[in-house]
């Protein structure tokens, strides 16, 4: 096997998860590590065995022995730095958002069309084996979504990362969490949103986004989801996803899943792993080998991009109505 060279631009809370599920990818070499800081940078690839290091994306693009990058850096570089990679003839895997503006998100999928590369959202929530079960059961004619219901808290009133370390930038409840779930529920559901309504809480006064909200969503398919999310809850954090069907119930949490009463759910022979990032990384390894557009391609998720972009519409607009 012909071993596929990968750089992995970003040192932080995920750039580390992804550098251990590519640590677990037969024919992977990861042979570059980008980072914002050169020291804490080095750390992190001396750790993985990763003798390149450096603090710009274009020197690592420049390689030759580069094939494909994932990117784990701040949400307002993904588009742009995506398209950079695209355009220098590299598969690129990009976190979860593609972008933080439809336009961008726009942009990157007609550079994916124009090139031909392989280019992937890193929209993790299709490959936890918790959500693959429950897919399978739809996809077989077991079960139909009725109510999807999901909880999405933490507690970060000053900008840190999910490693507890302070963040370069601004993270955010709508262009970021709220797209795992939105993407979730049309993913499972198989239909399009035909009606999606926000409301949100007050803003931060020094980081200027709102720290609560709530999402409400319909399917074409008539299956509705109830979307809760905060940075304000002192409390167990995370995602946590109830499925009400037509026929059972379902909790899920990251790659865990229970029955409505609380009953474990084993998924552990679901798929190759129980972890979702690198299921995720698996599945843009595969696609690159074999020509093919992935799951969770950059096209295939825009739709949830084009619901946050309808969603942020409406939140400013009552900003601007002063309700």
């Amino acid at each position: 096997m012909t071993s596929l060279n990968i750089a992995v631009a970003g040192a932080g809370a995920f750039g580390v998860k992804h550098l251990e599920g590519l640590s677990r990818i037969d024919g992977v070499r990861v042979v570059s590590v980008v980072g914002r800081v050169l020291e804490t940078t080095r750390a992190v690839a001396t750790r993985f065995g990763v003798d390149h290091v450096t603090t710009s994306l274009e020197e690592a693009l420049a390689r030759k022995d580069v094939d494909a990058v994932i990117l784990a850096t701040p949400t307002q570089l993904h588009a742009s730095q995506a398209i950079a990679c695209l355009a220098a003839g590299k598969h690129v895997e990009v976190e979860i958002p593609i972008a933080d503006s439809l336009a961008d998100a726009e942009a990157l999928v007609e550079m994916q069309k124009k090139t031909g590369l392989v280019a992937m959202g890193g929209h993790t929530r299709r490959f936890n084996p918790s959500h693959q079960y429950v897919r399978r059961k739809i996809v077989a004619g077991e079960l139909a979504i009725q109510h999807l219901v999901t909880q999405t808290f933490f507690f970060r009133r000053t900008n840190m990362n999910a490693a507890g370390q302070p963040r370069s930038w601004t993270d955010h409840l709508l262009w970021h969490h709220a797209a795992h779930t939105i993407d979730l529920f049309t993913y499972q559901t198989g239909g399009h949103i035909v009606s999606a309504h926000a409301e949100q809480g007050p803003m931060h006064p020094e980081l200027g986004i709102a720290m609560d909200m709530s999402i409400q969503l319909k399917a074409s398919t008539g299956a509705l989801c109830t979307l809760a999310l905060s940075f304000n809850n002192d409390g167990p954090l995370g995602t946590v996803f109830r499925y009400i069907c037509d026929r059972g119930t379902f909790v899920a949490s990251y790659d865990d899943l229970a029955d409505g009463k609380g009953a474990p759910v084993d998924v552990s022979k679901v798929d190759v792993s129980m972890n979702g990032i690198e299921l995720q990384d698996r599945e843009f390894v595969a696609a690159i080998r074999e020509g093919r557009e992935p799951n969770s391609s950059v096209a295939q998720v825009l739709p949830t991009y084009r619901t946050m972009d309808q969603l942020e519409r409406q939140l400013q607009q009552g900003a601007t109505l002063g309700v």
